[in-house]
């Protein structure tokens, strides 16, 4: 007859030691403890001469038998991102998963680490990769080049900074322009611009953020 038991029974999976009341748990129960994908095989050692047994997700393991249940899985591919190591269960593995599990910045590039004088290999999003290969893979990322395009005047320029200051725009905007020696005030007025500062003036002294097609408009004033 099942129940709850009193004392916990303790069971083994991929090294780590588990307790539970329950006499019973499925395959599939049991994979979610050790934080193991459904789809892979996980197997009940057992002890020689005998062949390690296959539990399938809706297989009812009995964790009351005299000895400790140790329950693992046969393959497992490790890796590193930014020199943090992961376990894999599949043979394959796609580039967005490899960000979704180091937490890697959207805007960041990623690469496999390539040893020796070669090139590291750029990883994209739907790329796929093949972990079986020999020795460990190592991802890293890196943080992607800022630049984007402005206009200034109605005239385009590639900007590499995430801030730009009154000064700088007042610079850009007289690019190519004869210098008659005045020095000139200008209004700096911006639109279209990020959620930090969408549109307003832009005062001599003060920066603000850019983000991609981002427009200013700057004109010479009376005031000095």
């Amino acid at each position: 007859m099942e129940g709850k038991l009193k004392v916990p029974l303790k069971f083994v999976i991929e090294g780590k030691e588990y307790e539970t009341y329950d006499q019973y748990k499925t395959g599939a129960e049991l994979k979610k403890l050790g934080n193991i994908p459904l789809d892979t095989e996980l197997y009940l050692s057992i002890s020689k001469p005998y062949k390690d047994e296959l539990i399938e997700n809706d297989t009812r393991l009995n964790l009351a038998r005299p000895e400790t249940e140790y329950l693992f899985v046969k393959r497992k591919l490790h890796f590193t991102i930014n020199k943090q190591p992961f376990t894999w269960y599949k043979q394959f593995i796609r580039g967005i998963q490899i960000r979704e599990l180091g937490k890697i910045p959207e805007h960041d590039l990623l690469y496999l680490d390539i040893k020796g004088d070669w090139q590291d290999d750029l990883i994209e999003n739907d790329e796929v990769v093949d972990l079986a290969r020999d020795g460990k893979e190592n991802f890293i990322s890196v943080s992607k080049p800022f630049e984007v395009v402005i206009s200034v005047n109605g005239r385009d320029k590639t900007w590499k900074e995430k801030t730009i200051s009154h000064d700088q725009v007042v610079a850009i905007a007289r690019e190519g322009k004869p210098d008659n020696g005045a020095e000139k005030a200008y209004l700096v007025t911006y639109f279209d611009g990020p959620p930090q500062n969408p549109k307003g003036e832009l005062a001599k002294g003060v920066s603000v953020f850019v983000t991609n097609k981002m427009m200013f408009n700057a004109a010479p004033t009376d005031k000095s």
